[in-house]
């Protein structure tokens, strides 16, 4: 049972928690997608990579779970958001002072890096505007954080969103419980057995510690939409891009073209993987990150 600790700057306060020991396992940070709380990095990955030798800490994004939760008008719409109409109710900057707040309340001076989906994009910015703190960035399941909000699009899927469409509103816990079952569903690898037992557990705590509020996709999707960011090619940190083959969500030239930019990037496209991390790819994520820290080490000393 992990215990939820919190980080704070400015007005925000952030959920965190911890696996392993902060004082001599290899840092790694975990960063979140979209509207998913840190429940959704399951704690058996975290005690595998904790077993490999990491001290693990995750998170809740602003807007998610148990941080701070910002207020926005009542229309959404995500795809406005995410072509740059929408005033943001905060900036990728803030969400970078959200990353920079963890890593200090667990007095880590600098880490590995991961996000996945959206997560991936902050993982990026994270090492450009502030490379510092960053040892090693994995990108999964992302694309180009630097691309225009236009450009976005063309690394989409859109079937996944008429699926998504069907799904209603929620009115009670049990729907709202389904529906976040619905919606790990349709990210997964429909070429492998979906986790059914898993999934509803982790939905259950999610909706529980708290309950999804829609209007997050915008805000979260605007943050990005003003931010000017260097390239890509910038990025000094030792890299990792990992892309699911099955990905439902984002197209594979997402990944290819993320990993073509950055310099000595590595690139590892895995199958039976959609735009979350199966159980049976653990093994081989955890591995390669074991072996991009590895490589961070004896290029420093």
């Amino acid at each position: 049972m992990t215990t939820t600790r919190y980080a704070t700057h400015d007005d925000v306060t952030l959920a965190y928690e911890t696996f392993g020991d902060l004082e001599t396992g290899e840092p790694l940070l975990l960063i979140m997608g979209l509207d998913f709380q840190m429940v959704w990095w399951p704690d058996e990955l975290c005690a595998q990579l904790v077993d490999a030798g990491f001290a693990v800490v995750r998170f809740d994004n602003r807007d998610t779970g148990l941080s701070t939760h910002l207020e926005s008008p009542t229309t959404q719409n995500p795809w406005r958001a995410l072509l740059g109409g929408t005033a943001p109710a905060y900036t990728g900057t803030d969400v970078l002072d959200d990353v920079e707040a963890v890593l200090d309340a667990v007095g880590w001076a600098s880490a590995h890096v991961m996000g996945i989906s959206l997560g991936a994009g902050v993982a990026q910015a994270t090492a450009l505007l502030r490379p510092s703190r960053v040892r090693t960035l994995t990108s999964c399941n992302g694309l180009p954080c630097t691309v225009s909000p236009l450009r976005r699009l063309a690394y989409l899927r859109f079937g996944v969103f008429r699926e998504l469409a069907r799904l209603g509103d929620p009115t009670t816990r049990e729907e709202a419980i389904d529906v976040l079952v619905a919606i790990w569903r349709a990210l997964s690898s429909p070429a492998h057995p979906f986790p059914e037992q898993w999934a509803r557990q982790a939905a259950t705590l999610s909706h529980d510690r708290s309950p999804r509020d829609p209007r997050t996709t915008q805000r979260q999707l605007a943050a990005w939409s003003r931010v000017r960011l260097p390239a890509l090619s910038t990025v000094r940190a030792p890299t990792l891009v990992i892309a699911g083959e099955d990905d439902p969500l984002m197209k594979v030239t997402g990944g290819r073209d993320t990993a073509r930019q950055i310099p000595g990037a590595q690139l590892r496209i895995l199958s039976g993987m959609g735009h979350t991390l199966p159980e049976h790819r653990w093994p081989e994520v955890v591995a390669s990150l074991r072996e991009l820290a590895g490589h961070a080490r004896s290029t420093t000393s």
